[in-house]
């Protein structure tokens, strides 16, 4: 499937909806490599934003868009897209400075949330999830 890649910048929600901050998370990646949707779904845009490549997959029966830039996508507005299957190439160009990487953004309507939201707890290597004694008395 892939290499899971390193967190290079976390999740920083803005203050404001139009505040500062950071809308997504950047995963290291070199230039050619592939990106991959994280769920299946619908590609609802596959081009060009303010001189960046941008591929958008809205997550089937959730409500969600995830979005992946810089990228040269390889899919078309429209496809459906399976959980794993990729949807470009890392682009040429950053705006993680000397690193190169993928900005992995997560949408519910207007609003971002964080997308490492969307993988279980294993994979972030923080642990299964414990089930606490419920106390009743």
């Amino acid at each position: 499937m892939g290499v899971r890649p390193s967190v290079l910048r976390g999740w920083e929600p803005p203050a404001t909806p139009y505040g500062p901050g950071h809308r997504g998370v950047d995963l290291a990646a070199a230039p050619g490599s592939p990106v991959r949707a994280v769920a299946a779904g619908r590609v609802a845009f596959a081009g060009r934003v303010a001189g960046r490549g941008v591929v958008t997959v809205e997550l089937a029966g959730t409500g969600l868009r995830t979005t992946y830039e810089p990228v040269r996508p390889s899919v078309e507005e429209g496809a459906e897209v399976g959980a794993g299957d990729v949807v470009g190439v890392v682009a040429a160009g950053t705006h993680c400075g000397a690193s190169a990487c993928v900005h992995w953004g997560l949408l519910r309507g207007g609003t971002y949330l964080n997308p490492l939201s969307l993988l279980p707890p294993w994979l972030l290597g923080r642990g299964p999830s414990r089930l606490l004694p419920v106390l009743t008395g």
